[in-house]
């Protein structure tokens, strides 16, 4: 919502149409929900009709374009994985488009380092087992080593696909997005173009972006959070597959024994997907070594590697407490449900009057109504919070 491709797709698609082009709008999804007419809307105004957005399906309608090898995983994964990554995409990206633009913002990621770029195609319009795999890469390559850096296993073989596969046989130019979040609100950074390759100038246009929102989206700290909130924007937060980004964003800045407090009054299920919402029900955000035993249990959740890296990002380890505010009243997630995956529950209206906070409140150090300090972050998924000693160690 914050990173302007909605608003820089409807000035191109306006632009385009009236110069007479054929124009598509393909979300790059992965494997998040379809947009709604409500969503498009929200994104993109008036410019885009509905009945013009193709929609991705990562389950149908797939080409395989090749493999990144098992040897070359291997050594990326020092040995964790050995199994090779296909590379599979939407066959609508090899439609006989004269070009493809390819918008969004470049951010720090959970899984691989810094957002955008190559992953906009490769995992945004990518097939189950490429997305699967991947993001079990990410998993076991520990991602407080890769949040916030330019490069990376994942990285290495996203770009691999692109380069590869994808390069030889679409013309892509990259429209990269920086924003920052400020006191102001969310101001753009900066904005960065570049054509092809990660060796050509898509390359160069991705690593100056990536070095900017380091600056402007990464929060190096002196000192530790021992009781954080972050916001969840309805309109942005449907579930805890995407809201779950309070947890990987903030977790290298949380003390030993702390707590985050994720507000989250549009959170009313877990998974994107119907079938990966019930694998997150069934085993729950409870560790590593647990997720890791039910791969050899479960053949449901081994065929679906990336609900199981999605499990192991989503918990703290035992480390911090995770506590998530919803109001079963107006549809969100229960107390049950909650608990049952592994996290504490709180009534979101009753813990918005104990901490004094509003969609509008700025971000920053606060005292709840008993005096008690807390910080508070506005909009998690727009940057990543790390204590001085933790991300120099990573």
């Amino acid at each position: 919502l914050y990173s302007r491709a909605g608003e820089i797709t409807a000035l191109l698609f306006e632009r385009l149409e009236r110069d007479g082009r054929g124009v598509g709008v393909l979300p790059a999804l992965g494997t998040h929900a379809e947009m709604t007419p409500g969503d498009a809307r929200r994104l993109f105004g008036d410019a885009v009709p509905y009945e013009r957005i193709l929609h991705h399906r990562w389950q149908t309608g797939l080409v395989r374009l090749g493999e990144i090898g098992g040897a070359e995983i291997d050594v990326l994964s020092h040995g964790r994985i050995t199994e090779p990554i296909p590379v599979e995409v939407d066959e609508e990206l090899l439609n006989s488009w004269d070009l493809v633009i390819s918008v969004g913002q470049v951010v720090p990621h959970e899984v691989i380092g810094m957002a955008n770029f190559t992953k906009n195609i490769v995992i945004g319009l990518g097939g189950a087992p490429t997305v699967h795999r991947s993001h079990f890469l990410g998993a076991v390559s520990d991602m407080e080593t890769l949040m916030g850096r330019a490069d990376g296993p994942v990285r290495h073989v996203v770009d691999a696909a692109f380069d590869r596969f994808i390069a030889p046989r679409v013309n892509v130019l990259w429209v990269l997005t920086v924003m920052e979040d400020t006191a102001s609100g969310v101001v753009q950074r900066g904005l960065f173009l570049g054509a092809g390759r990660s060796s050509e100038t898509g390359g160069a246009a991705y690593r100056a972006a990536a070095a900017l929102a380091a600056q402007c989206n990464v929060d190096v700290m002196d000192r530790e959070f021992t009781r954080v909130a972050c916001w969840l924007d309805p309109n942005e937060f449907r579930t805890t597959w995407l809201g779950n980004k309070a947890i990987y964003r903030t977790r290298m800045a949380i003390a030993d024994y702390g707590e985050l407090i994720v507000l989250a009054p549009g959170v009313t299920r877990f998974g994107e997907d119907p079938a990966i919402d019930l694998l997150i029900r069934r085993h729950g955000y409870r560790g590593t070594p647990a997720t890791l035993s039910a791969l050899g249990t479960d053949p449901e959740i081994a065929s679906s590697l990336g609900a199981a890296a999605h499990l192991i990002h989503g918990s703290s380890e035992g480390r911090f407490r995770i506590t998530y505010c919803t109001d079963p009243v107006s549809g969100g997630l229960t107390c049950d449900e909650v608990e049952g995956v592994g996290f504490g529950w709180r009534s979101l209206p009753e813990e918005l009057a104990r901490l004094g906070v509003t969609p509008t409140t700025g971000a920053g150090p606060h005292v709840d109504r008993d005096g008690v300090a807390f910080d508070y972050i506005a909009n998690p998924a727009l940057g990543l919070w790390a204590t001085r000693t933790r991300f120099s160690l990573t």
